[in-house]
């Protein structure tokens, strides 16, 4: 069950239901999107039905919720979400284009991917400062150091940051530099991590798990969610199959059935699922077309001695050409670039 309260609900009037809940064995979990606040209810329903909760100060609506991801499902929430992240919105009637260098290595390297990035059209600044790695002996980051390269660069830019943090210890330390977190697929299903970060405050991405189905992809959002933050955009970024031409498999069909499903925004990662630079014009190209709010692609300004994933990572001549697909793509699905809509608000 689902209590969304109506837009002049006070702290005391959510306080209440909480209470009550609580009085009649049940939990109840607040969210707090853009817009309102959403109380998801766990215990007995047919007892909570005893309740008259529509009858309480402040409650606009209250209903039942079959999928089992009720914060993040469209049953409670018909209208798609937008996601603004240091004030640049994610969501539906946009296309939001995030770049930058796949790791943090060097601030001159930082900032040379972010004003290559910029120049493409990107509204928010990626960048790895934790990187969690298949083998133990590959570069995993530089930490709070790399951090601070991006909170630099960010002064400089004026990019906001979106970031990767791989430990629930390390939650409150990154939210200290980042505009937004991002799950890795690594930690997709890492429980207690989802939790941390739905607590802090902060938008969220959350990438598909390589092996998740929709459905679990959905339920890892909504660890997020009963946490108090409905600030999350889901993020497609190739799945695990047989085929090996390809790093992974990029799932377009993910985005309009998880658009279907949840209000949450969808973007691919084209960079991740191909692995390869040649492909990752065409897979944004198929994002564009298929309806995703967004792209995060890899850059870099010396890609041949990258410390991460370096044959992925576009150049200034692919910019040149991501640049003219954001102008041109968009518009054809009746989009906007967030670039552009920015610069003309």
């Amino acid at each position: 069950m689902v209590i969304v309260m109506g837009p002049d609900a006070t702290q005391g009037d959510i306080e209440a239901i909480v209470e009550i809940i609580g009085t009649a064995g049940g939990d109840a979990f607040v969210s707090r999107g853009v817009s309102r606040t959403i109380i998801g209810l766990v215990g007995d329903v047919e007892q909570f039905g005893a309740l008259n909760l529509k009858g309480m100060r402040g409650v606009a609506e209250v209903m039942r919720v079959t999928a089992p991801y009720k914060l993040v499902s469209r049953d409670n929430h018909p209208e798609r979400s937008t996601v603004r992240v240091g004030g640049v919105p994610i969501g539906p009637g946009l296309v939001t284009l995030i770049a930058g260098p796949c790791a943090v290595e060097t601030p001159q390297q930082t900032l040379d991917a972010a004003l290559m990035a910029k120049a493409a059209g990107a509204t928010l600044l990626r960048g790895g400062a934790y990187k969690p790695r298949t083998s133990p002996y590959a570069f995993q980051g530089l930490g709070e150091a790399g951090l601070r390269i991006l909170a630099d660069v960010r002064e400089q830019t004026g990019l906001p940051i979106v970031t990767e943090v791989v430990d629930a210890h390390d939650v409150e330390l990154v939210a200290s530099y980042a505009d937004m977190l991002q799950i890795g697929t690594r930690n997709a299903q890492n429980f207690a991590l989802l939790q941390a970060v739905g607590g802090i405050g902060k938008p969220v991405m959350l990438k598909r798990g390589m092996n998740a189905t929709i459905e679990e992809w959905l339920m890892a959002a909504e660890y997020i969610a009963q946490r108090g933050n409905l600030d999350i955009v889901l993020c497609e970024r190739g799945i695990r199959t047989f085929e090996t031409a390809t790093r992974n498999t990029l799932d377009v069909s993910a985005v309009p059935v998880a658009q279907r499903l949840s209000h949450l925004p969808v973007i691919i990662d084209p960079s991740h699922s191909g692995g390869r630079r040649d492909l990752v014009l065409p897979l944004t190209r198929a994002a564009i077309a298929v309806g995703a709010d967004g792209v995060i692609i890899d850059v870099h300004p010396q890609p041949e001695l990258a410390l991460c994933d370096g044959p992925q990572a576009l150049v200034h001549s692919d910019l040149e050409e991501l640049s003219e697909v954001m102008r041109a793509l968009p518009p054809l699905l009746g989009k906007t670039a967030t670039g552009d809509a920015l610069a003309t608000a």
